[in-house]
């Protein structure tokens, strides 16, 4: 097996775009936030990079792509402290690249996840109950479903695809979204409607995202070529088709367009079209975007309608445009891209494929946030959470208020 030089950087940038991904998070939920609380969930997404590292080193990789255990899980100790994780290419996972980089880049991934979920239970978790459930569930959901989809696991061999983690990283995340929520409760406040704190940071954390995309899905193909250009293209074409089209549904339904709606719309289609960036012609990326824009739009709707206090709309956007984007490709994939064709039998895999994946988060996610709360405490108080989470839980502040008042410096 031969390095390419051009394959590596490649890989090598698309990494390291897919890193900054997790601080672009933490400033589109930052801002999307209340002030009070805009640290804590800043932190959460921070302190994924380094608790799930030590995860993925120490026995996570071995979970997800080590040798198949019977298609449910990979062998924890083949790669355990970096074990065979050296600089000379896999056959099996991108075999002109370092094996070392094939790690960074799907560690990348895995440390987004568990982020993306912050979303939805924004309020109710404390820092201690966050790094519980960062560490069971990265352990007991992500890897087994990595192995699953991108491991050799059964998924993959029924025939399920999933370029760029539609169903391994949104719909895992969306579901869980939900469950958390359903354990956690409301949050108790009066007024639980969004009151985005900085509308500029959540903007610069869209735009992050915007750049980071490039490197999560055009890195799928795990080799400059062809197929990374098409899944390059496939991106931006999905962002914006996603973008236009839930605009013009805030304008048709809500009578206006807001900036937030601007900022969700462009990552609702981004989500959505990340699992078939890989598989499809840049023209069925409109569509995959006009079904984001309308799809993500009343599953919003419906979670708001229903009394889901999913604070940022995780599971209306990443969950459901994960989902969805999955079962497209059973619809739009061509084989001419990357040899998977749409039809029948491919759309059925998808589909059964990608609910097993959302039921298996729900009830995994359920049951580990509601046994955490059984046993330790895990939820800030009412008090606390009117007084504010940043201050209460970390002594800290966004703003130095007294500052900008000519008070003390």
């Amino acid at each position: 097996m031969h390095i390419s030089t051009g394959d590596t950087t490649f890989m090598m940038l698309c990494t390291a775009m897919v890193c900054l991904m997790t601080p672009g998070l933490a400033f589109f939920y930052g801002g999307l936030s209340r002030s009070k609380n805009v640290l804590l969930i800043m932190m959460e997404s921070f302190i994924s990079m380094g608790i799930v590292t030590l995860i993925w080193i120490f026995g996570g990789f071995g979970l997800a792509f080590g040798r198949d255990v019977h298609g449910i899980i990979g062998m924890p100790t083949d790669y355990f402290a970096l074990h065979n994780v050296s600089l000379v290419p896999n056959a099996v996972h991108a075999a002109s690249i370092p094996f070392a980089l094939f790690f960074l880049f799907q560690l990348m991934f895995c440390v987004i996840t568990v982020p993306l979920i912050t979303g939805a239970f924004v309020q109710r978790l404390n820092v201690k109950g966050y790094v519980l459930m960062l560490v069971f569930w990265t352990i007991l959901v992500y890897l087994p479903v990595c192995h699953w989809v991108w491991g050799n696991g059964f998924l993959a061999k029924m025939g399920f695809v999933d370029f760029a983690g539609g169903t391994v990283i949104h719909t895992t995340a969306g579901f869980a979204a939900l469950a958390s929520i359903a354990v956690l409760g409301k949050r108790q406040l009066k007024e639980r409607s969004m009151k985005p704190s900085n509308l500029m940071a959540a903007a610069i954390g869209t735009g992050l995202l915007w750049f980071g995309w490039f490197g999560f899905n055009s890195g799928g193909a795990l080799k400059a070529g062809l197929l990374a250009t098409t899944a390059f293209m496939n991106t931006i074409v999905g962002l914006a088709s996603g973008m236009v089209v839930w605009m013009i549904y805030a304008k048709v339904v809500h009578g206006r367009v807001s900036f937030v709606d601007v900022l969700t719309g462009s990552v609702a289609g981004l989500a959505t079209i990340t699992p078939c960036a890989g598989f499809i012609k840049p023209m069925m990326a409109i569509v995959v975007g006009i079904v984001a824009g309308i799809v993500c739009n009343v599953a919003v709707s419906i979670q708001e309608k229903l009394g889901w206090d999913d604070a940022l709309g995780v599971w209306g956007v990443h969950g459901m445009g994960g989902f969805t984007g999955t079962i497209l490709i059973g619809i739009l994939a061509s084989k001419t891209i990357n040899g998977v064709a749409a039809g029948w039998h491919q759309f059925m895999v998808q589909v059964g494929g990608v609910i097993l994946v959302a039921v298996y988060a729900f009830v995994i996610t359920w049951i580990i946030v509601k046994v955490l709360s059984m046993i330790t405490d895990i939820k800030p108080t009412k008090e606390q959470v009117e007084e504010g989470l940043d201050k209460v839980l970390l002594d800290e502040a966004t703003y130095d208020f007294n500052s900008l008042k000519g008070g003390e410096k």
